[in-house]
């Protein structure tokens, strides 16, 4: 197991959970926390509580995702959403496949800890294009923003997408270049109080996400 790796933490507002979120993280998992804009002293925050914070003036989960991980120094990378949904204890779960050579790409499968906490219309959403995906020859069950890689892997996949499609065009492409995608289920949790989600928060969020979603399909190339 490396000694240290990198947690990029897209975050846009997120100042309420980040204190829960960052004291959560295990030993020798290092925040790396990439402010995306925000107006609620969130990149303060971060850094008060031991963060290293970069900043991407592009909005869009894609682009944050995308420099945390230009940004990051170590050979594994985690992403994980910062915004107390996920509890960063459920990492090293995660990280055990791709650092023990069994997975390329280890992800999260989402299991909500209460009725309530994933809307129903996010989770129809998903559970149509998760079903497109393994109509493609992907067989996941979720598109979950907590997952596990190596950096100069994930940086060569040549991901373009810089909104809300960004995770699924890593998927489709992981899944084309041969890459072994292990799904694990996690604990999904409601969100800190304060914050609120860009894409399951709203119909209007979801829809936007189902719109970069149906982009991605349309001009990526899947499994052959």
């Amino acid at each position: 197991m490396p000694t240290h790796i990198d947690v990029v933490l897209p975050c846009l507002d997120e100042a309420a959970a980040l204190p829960g979120v960052l004291a959560a993280l295990p030993p020798g998992y290092r925040a790396l926390v990439v402010d995306n804009g925000s107006r609620d002293g969130s990149p303060e925050v971060a850094a008060r509580h031991g963060a290293r914070v970069v900043r991407e003036p592009r909005r869009g989960y894609g682009a944050a995702v995308h420099t945390g991980i230009e940004a990051a120094d170590t050979e594994l990378v985690c992403v994980l959403d910062a915004d107390g949904s996920f509890d960063p204890r459920q990492l090293p779960a995660l990280v055990a496949p791709v650092a023990g050579g069994a997975a390329d790409l280890s992800v999260g499968r989402r299991r909500p800890v209460r009725p309530g906490v994933w809307p129903w219309h996010a989770r129809a959403g998903t559970a149509l294009v998760a079903a497109l995906l393994r109509h493609r020859g992907v067989p996941l069950r979720d598109l979950s923003p907590i997952r596990v890689a190596r950096r100069e892997a994930l940086l060569a996949l040549g991901v373009t997408d810089r909104a809300f499609g960004y995770p699924l065009e890593l998927l489709i492409r992981a899944a084309a270049a041969g890459w072994r995608i292990h799904e694990t289920d996690v604990r999904y949790a409601p969100r800190a109080a304060g914050t609120r989600s860009k894409v399951s928060g709203s119909v209007r969020g979801t829809l936007r996400a189902t719109r970069d979603f149906a982009v991605v399909l349309r001009t990526v190339d899947g499994p052959r």
